[in-house]
């Protein structure tokens, strides 16, 4: 079912995958919400967000649960542009929504890269997330935050950032590069559960990002490793899998 909703006066589209029946009454009536990572390429070529639909479809069939994906602010078919305390918003509309349609009793957050990182600031604020599970997350923005205004022509290019004046106040635009900080709210999250899947061999966020989030939590999460594994751990099944197996043990 596509969805459409509202988060700060911009209109989001996303993909809700309801499943057939719950696999178990284990499960009860439980929610995702899927945030996916910034994008790497430019318009046109980019699989970020359209992935997510079918993941989100596979989770719901395979664990009865209700799951949301849907494209920040500036990205997909979402309007809007990039801030990072925008898609910070957008997950917190995203989560209403799933809320809103009366039919789960408790809201979990997934997320991939800079989706994940958003995902843990979310939680840390929001103490009715049941939990978050995160792939390949960076710890902060600092590598953003150092050239603002070249990451702004970045996000341009892969065509997050849209509008010819935007931002209008580049100052307030790129401070929230620095003072989110997914470092500082992770230790807000336990005793809820925090699943953090990291592969060795990530070239784009580092291995101790993992680490350091790891430690921020006082070892209070699940950490694992994926040998061998690099950055777009979407498209890795060992990846998923985690993801599935985390679910499934979840409960409240």
């Amino acid at each position: 079912m596509q969805v459409e909703f509202i988060s700060g006066g911009v209109t989001l589209r996303g993909h809700l995958a309801r499943p057939k029946a719950p696999t178990s009454s284990v499960t009860g009536r439980f929610g995702l919400v899927l945030c996916h990572g910034f994008p790497h390429d430019a318009p046109g070529k980019r699989t970020g967000p359209q992935a997510y639909p079918d993941l989100a479809d596979r989770i719901a069939a395979d664990t009865g649960w209700t799951v949301l994906s849907f494209d920040f602010r500036g990205a997909g078919a979402s309007d809007g542009d990039f801030s990072l305390g925008g898609w910070l918003a957008d997950i917190g509309a995203a989560v209403a929504l799933l809320r809103s349609t009366g039919e789960v009793d408790a809201v979990w957050l997934a997320g991939f890269s800079t989706g994940g990182a958003l995902a843990l600031c979310a939680a840390g604020e929001d103490h009715d997330i049941a939990g978050v599970a995160t792939f390949a997350a960076p710890a902060d923005f600092e590598h953003w935050a150092a050239d603002p205004r070249r990451f702004l022509e970045h996000a341009r290019t892969v065509g997050v950032v849209r509008s010819k004046g935007f931002p209008a106040d580049f100052d307030s635009w790129s401070r929230e590069l620095r003072e989110i900080k997914p470092l500082a709210l992770i230790g807000k999250i336990p005793p809820r559960p925090v699943l953090i899947v990291h592969g060795s061999e990530d070239d784009t966020v580092d291995l101790m990002d993992a680490r350091a989030l790891t430690d921020a939590a006082d070892n209070m999460v699940d950490l694992r490793v994926l040998s061998g594994a690099g950055h777009r751990l979407r498209h890795d099944p060992r990846a998923v899998a985690v993801l599935l197996g985390w679910l499934d043990r979840q409960h409240i």
